[in-house]
């Protein structure tokens, strides 16, 4: 899942140029039609069928407003106070909480297949679509193209279109649902299209894995793609902590893997007071940039398996803090 943290961060203002028109004719429209031509011989030998493809390419254009997002792409260095008073405000954690009792039992059964914290999932469903509100509203297709065509990285992109028209034609979705960001990240737990084909579930058993509104299968598809990529039932992300004067800082690395009786000899405490288990389980304590004075985090290996869905530590940070809330 690429370009993550931008769009979580630039989403509010994205969405809003998402009805942009297309871009004319200047773009190269010839150019972009023999470009189409070539994706769909290399889609019908892959043996996606001509239907498919003639609905899916019906109408698509290059769009302009995917190409200036692209080229201008901002990079951002927030601290931590300032990305967790972004993506976590009030309203989020209060909207966490409601969402939560309102699919706890849901969530529960999704627990029992896949062995994954319902309240990872739910802070994963938060910060990715604001609980389901926010799916995208770029027709993948169109928005893939455009970048497979004219993008930084045309290689993965077209991959991703190749993908995209799979979906399409094992049946689970239609053209005109199949909406993304701009990226071409889709649905609510906003997958990317080789994502989706790896780890997208039918957790409703309607026979289709609909991620843009069924959510049985936005929660099992989130389930799905942390248990798969190993996450340990039973076991908690992270802690924070307080940690001791003159705390070396270099220490706090992921490398870093020490148990947690060792780190407690060094002085490192739970902000709650209590202790942290079994003396010999394995933690890696991690300091947000920016973070307060003696302010940081016991990390175990559920949180590594949360930074596989997007690496950013402050993604999986905040991921973890809003599921807390959401209890």
């Amino acid at each position: 899942m690429i370009y993550r943290r931008t769009l979580l961060l630039s989403a509010p203002f994205a969405a809003s140029a998402t009805l942009a028109s297309s871009a004319t004719s200047a773009w190269g429209q010839d150019a972009f039609g023999a470009f189409v031509n070539g994706v769909k011989a290399e889609a019908r030998r892959a043996g996606i069928r001509d239907a498919t493809l003639q609905q899916a390419f019906a109408g698509v254009e290059p769009n302009q407003r995917v190409i200036e997002l692209d080229r201008r792409q901002p990079e951002f260095t927030l601290t931590w106070p300032e990305y967790r008073a972004r993506v976590l405000p009030d309203s989020r954690l209060q909207a966490a909480r409601e969402n939560y009792a309102r699919e706890r039992s849901l969530l529960a059964r999704v627990e029992e297949r896949y062995g994954v914290d319902p309240l990872i999932i739910m802070g994963i469903w938060g910060v990715e679509s604001a609980f389901g509100t926010n799916k995208g509203n770029y027709r993948l297709v169109e928005a893939l193209s455009t970048l497979a065509w004219e993008g930084r990285r045309a290689a993965y992109f077209r991959g991703e279109l190749i993908n995209a028209l799979r979906i399409l034609d094992q049946g689970d979705v239609t053209p005109a649902r199949m909406t993304a960001g701009w990226a071409g990240a889709m649905g609510q737990p906003q997958f990317m299209p080789s994502s989706y084909l790896r780890f997208a579930v039918d957790f409703d058993s309607d026979g289709r894995r609909d991620i843009w509104d069924s959510k049985p299968d936005v929660f099992g598809s989130i389930g799905n793609y942390l248990a798969k990529n190993g996450w340990r039932r039973g076991e908690p992300w992270a802690q924070p902590v307080v940690l001791p004067a003159g705390f070396d800082v270099a220490n706090a690395t992921h490398d870093n893997r020490r148990s947690v009786g060792e780190w407690t000899r060094m002085g490192v405490r739970r902000v709650d007071g209590r202790g942290f288990g079994h003396a010999d389980t394995s933690g890696a304590v991690v300091v947000p940039s920016g973070a307060a004075p003696g302010e940081g985090f016991m990390t175990y290996a559920n949180f590594n398996v949360i930074r596989r869905y997007n690496s950013p530590d402050f993604y999986a940070l905040v991921v973890g803090l809003l599921g807390d809330a959401a209890a």
